[in-house]
């Protein structure tokens, strides 16, 4: 056994002594005891150093396990992972994006590669009796109530929130001019409107964080003045205020001083050599009452541009309690986005990332199921981000209430993303997620500009023949029917089956109802978010 350990460094003992015996007959062989002498010197620290166990029992050949480990993800993801294997994006979802940004053919040979009679199976029903396919450009929703002076005309897919500072400049260039070519929306993130965002003119959605970047006093908070001369930029179309986020949900975000360039600085209006900090939670508002306040507030700075959230469900109470708000005070946010659990472009605690969070469909049926229950959900528009990257993707959401879908990790790949799982090491080998000016040089922003615009135009145009096979004309006819689960073997239910969909009013009502909405609706609050009464807990 000691034999084996030491193998490997006594053979490179015995190779410096015999390669100093032919480099003095034979000087050309000079490599051989320098390489070998390295390889001995290398051993005898591995022998000496304190930090790694198995350096010290295995010494020089100890390193290739940290070898190995160092090229595991690449050989895993080129060599030996299925194409349907999801890790987190499948093989062939992520060629699909690439075929479809590249216009290439999509069309796929001798049937589906996927197993039908699996459990979790969604497909959708077809008609007999086809509809016309409809022009992929009439697929759009207006955002935007009554108390809204500006409503959007949108695109039924869009964007996602993803920062500048998490995404490179050219990247966010590359989004931006894709945007302004194909007509649909780009969300900034919570990392600011930049001059990049600007640059090609593309629709932007400012999402509005707990930093207030570019609109925040010097201490952090709110700054109505600086927000008002913001929005009132004709690009910027609408307003949304991030409560939280799929990647990290209630978990606040530091980036570090050394991180944060002169031009980060001047975007997110924050001094240079500090952390950029973003807290887990607003100053602007601490009750659902307050909330629909600041809701008011900024529609009217922003001169009535349509304005909602976004966030993740977390405890189901605090959204009612939002919507209870809503009724109490007669403000409703134009359109609320719901960020799944499963999202998440940058890095974050893996616990964060595995454990905490809703999943994005079951917290969109939660969300239109209580807005449904409570008479508002006619007047307020739903998205839903989360996974993204097709057509039936597109479908599957919107059937189940959503009116848009936004896909960030989707457009990355459109960008030339290959899932290398370093966006938070400022190595992306791309280009797409790092500051790093030499990385993101690679990324030439006409080129994936025009990526972009084809990814999405492409998207579009499939879910066009989806629903006229279907026999539907509009993204929006859409319903839970018209797709179906397998849940076993030998079952199958259409979604309207298998989902619970609450009836208009039926929250109001008083009536016990489904006991899950009913008893969280009893809990909430629209003028707390938690359930503690100040003295004593009403649980």
């Amino acid at each position: 056994m000691r034999l084996n350990q030491y193998s490997a460094f006594g053979l490179c003992i015995l190779v410096l002594i015999v390669g100093v015996a032919l480099a003095l007959y034979y000087p050309w062989l000079w490599f051989v005891p320098v390489i070998a002498g390295a390889l001995v010197l290398l051993g005898v620290v591995d022998l000496i150093q304190p930090q790694h166990s198995i350096r010290r029992n295995y010494p020089v050949l100890g390193h290739v396990r940290w070898l190995a480990e160092m090229v595991r993800p690449e050989i895993r993801q080129y060599l030996i992972e299925a194409d349907q294997e999801a890790a987190p994006f499948s093989r062939n979802q992520r060629s699909l994006v690439y075929a479809r940004a590249k216009k290439e053919g999509s069309e796929r040979s001798f049937g589906t590669q996927m197993d039908v009679y699996s459990v979790g199976y969604d497909f959708m029903g077809h008609s007999i009796r086809p509809a016309p396919a409809a022009d992929p450009a009439t697929f759009r929703i207006l955002i935007g109530g009554d108390q809204c002076a500006q409503p959007y005309l949108g695109s039924v897919f869009n964007i996602s929130a993803m920062s500048f500072g998490s995404l490179s400049a050219n990247a966010i260039r590359a989004l931006n001019k894709g945007a302004a070519m194909g007509g649909f929306a780009h969300d900034t993130g919570e990392g600011g409107y930049s001059p990049h965002h600007r640059e090609n003119g593309g629709d932007i959605i400012w999402e509005l964080g707990s930093g207030y970047f570019g609109c925040r006093t010097e201490t952090g908070a709110f700054d109505p003045e600086r927000f008002a001369a913001q929005a009132a930029n004709p690009q910027i179309k609408m307003i949304e205020i991030k409560l939280s986020q799929g990647a990290k949900p209630g978990h606040g975000g530091i980036l570090p001083a050394q991180k944060v360039s002169a031009e980060i600085a001047a975007t997110r209006g924050v001094p240079m050599g500090q952390d950029c900090v973003s807290p887990a939670s607003h100053s602007a508002f601490s009750t659902p009452l307050q909330m629909m306040e600041f809701i008011a507030r900024l529609r009217e700075l922003s001169g009535g541009k349509p304005v909602g959230f976004k966030l993740c469900i977390g405890q189901p109470w605090e959204f009612m309690g939002i919507v209870k708000a809503m009724l109490a005070t007669g403000i409703r946010p134009d359109f609320i986005v719901v960020d799944g659990g499963e999202g998440g472009t940058g890095a974050a605690p893996v616990e964060f990332t595995d454990h905490l969070g809703t999943p994005m469909r079951e917290g969109l049926l939660f969300v239109h199921n209580t807005l449904v229950g409570a008479g508002l959900r006619d007047q307020i528009r739903i998205g839903a981000a989360g996974k993204i990257t097709s057509a039936f993707d597109i479908a599957s959401v919107l059937a189940i209430g959503a009116d848009w879908a936004n896909a960030a990790r989707g457009f990355m790949f459109a960008l030339g993303c290959v899932q290398s799982l370093s966006c938070g090491t400022n190595r992306c080998p791309t280009g797409v997620a790092t500051q790093d000016p030499l990385r993101q040089r690679a990324l030439v922003v006409p080129d994936k500009a025009e990526r972009v615009h084809q990814f999405h135009r492409t998207t579009l145009k499939a879910l066009s023949e989806m629903l006229a096979a279907a026999g539907i004309r509009h993204p929006s006819d859409l319903r839970p029917h018209h797709l179906a689960r397998r849940i076993s073997q030998t079952e199958i239910k259409l979604f309207s089956q298998l989902h619970v969909f609450l009836r208009p009013g039926e929250l109001l009502t008083g009536e016990e109802g489904r006991s899950f909405y009913s008893e969280s609706w009893r809990l909430a609050r629209a003028d707390r978010f938690d359930l503690e009464e100040p003295a004593t807990a009403r649980v």
